[in-house]
């Protein structure tokens, strides 16, 4: 399915090279702005078809990935997020099923109204372009990216890591069997055929205006880089510093749910909660159980010293405990003076991304949803249900924590814009 890593990595051009990508990639962008839902969807099945077809050639392209970075001593979390499986692979293919399930968002009429004069305004959704999207360790991010962006009518160029790069190159491949299936330009999904760093710094220029949007998945170091030195929009979330408050009037039973599956279900993933926040008022009830239950299933509680004297396997948390996103099986955790304290603490401390209340009262759940300040808030779930499939989308291009018009998981709606169609009569302004 693939040509030799030599080959691809050989490139003596580099600058050349991604100029050319960029160029053809906003060829292909012309022709997906104006490609119908019924193509689109008919190179979403041919996609769908060939992943499930490919599966072990994907499989053997990943566990080659994984082999090699397992020898520089990586994470278990990161390892986690690099390995794909036999189910992953399925549920990848049925997020591109999601996906071409989706109303095509292109051309849809948001708005209408009719001004006095006579004149009628159309609000109507656009694709942005060209959006490229730099990535690390998960290579189902090349699945998830590419067909969104299909779906949404942009072209979009891949950039993975050099970690996952045998099992881009699989994936992708599946996604251009799709696009040659439906008769569109192979030009639609490309993927950067190189693991030069420098490509990176190519992109962020914008390739002389031919990139619209960049969206970085992977760490912090990733992200800082792209948003410090990118000359185009971004859509990024910096961390995931994720919290759970715990209400003196929470479930006991409900709160343990929430709790373990919110840091324990997959700690690598950015959903999952990095901080445990209990109601002093309800401590007696809660904490200790609570703590007990963490530590039991592998989790490190880091608590500060009410949360050691619950259970004396915890360990003391530092100032630099509140602001970190572990990404491992391991949980800062504190006392907070009611919902109150907890927002103040998430105010201070959290990152914009995803923060969750367990309580049974409503008024303390209605403040706490209204005044926290993040991209997506729950009452009663799991912070790991930050993911655009649970939200319906198919699949996500990447959290948003920012204030444009993408917040939250972006998906096929929060990749397009708009433009305003006017309809008239031979109107003139006097």
């Amino acid at each position: 399915m693939t040509a030799s890593l030599k080959a691809i990595d050989g490139s003596a051009d580099l600058p050349a090279l991604m100029n050319n990508l960029a160029a053809q990639a906003r060829v292909a962008a012309r022709v997906l702005s104006l490609a119908s839902p019924e193509q689109k969807d008919r190179a979403l099945q041919a996609m769908e078809r060939a992943v499930r077809a490919h599966a072990t050639a994907i499989l053997k392209a990943n566990a080659e990935d994984v082999a090699e970075f397992r020898t520089t001593g990586a994470t278990a979390a990161f390892i986690d997020r690099l390995t794909l499986t036999q189910a992953r692979i399925e549920a990848m293919a049925e997020g591109i099923a999601a996906v071409r399930a989706i109303p095509d968002p292109v051309g849809v009429i948001t708005e209408s109204w009719q001004r006095p004069n006579g004149m009628i305004i159309e609000r109507v959704r656009v694709p942005l372009g060209v959006v490229a999207v730099i990535f690390e360790s998960r290579p189902n991010v090349a699945a998830d990216a590419g067909v969104l962006c299909l779906k949404s009518g942009n072209a979009v160029i891949l950039r993975g890591g050099s970690d996952s790069y045998r099992s881009c190159r699989a994936i992708h491949e599946c996604l251009a069997e799709g696009l040659r299936a439906a008769g569109l330009p192979e030009a639609a999904i490309t993927l950067v055929p190189t693991r030069d760093r420098a490509a990176v710094g190519l992109l962020l220029t914008g390739l002389n205006g031919a990139v619209d949007v960049i969206v970085p998945r992977g760490g912090k170091s990733l992200v800082a880089r792209v948003e410090a030195e990118a000359r185009v929009p971004v859509f990024a979330h910096l961390e995931g510093i994720n919290h759970v408050y715990v209400d003196h009037a929470a479930n006991l039973d409900m709160a343990k749910k929430i709790v373990l599956n919110a840091k324990m279900r997959r700690t690598g993933v950015c959903g999952a909660a990095e901080t445990l926040l209990i109601d002093r008022a309800g401590a007696a009830k809660t904490l200790k159980p609570l703590v007990g239950m963490l530590i039991d299933a592998g989790c490190e509680v880091r608590g500060d010293e009410a949360v050691q004297h619950a259970d004396s396997r915890v360990k003391p948390a530092s100032e630099e405990d509140w602001d970190a996103e572990y990404l491992d099986a391991i949980i800062a955790a504190r006392l907070v003076d009611g919902v109150d304290g907890a927002i103040a603490h998430i105010l201070e401390h959290g990152s914009h991304h995803t923060d969750a209340i367990v309580t049974e009262d409503e008024n303390a759940a209605k403040k706490f949803l209204k005044e926290v300040d993040s991209a997506i808030v729950l009452h009663n779930a799991s912070t790991q249900f930050a993911d655009g499939g649970e939200f319906g989308f198919g699949a996500e291009i990447g959290i948003a924590t920012g204030k444009f018009h993408a917040r939250g998981p972006v998906g096929v709606d929060q990749l397009t814009s708009f433009k305003y169609r006017i309809h008239g009569t031979g109107q003139t302004r006097p």
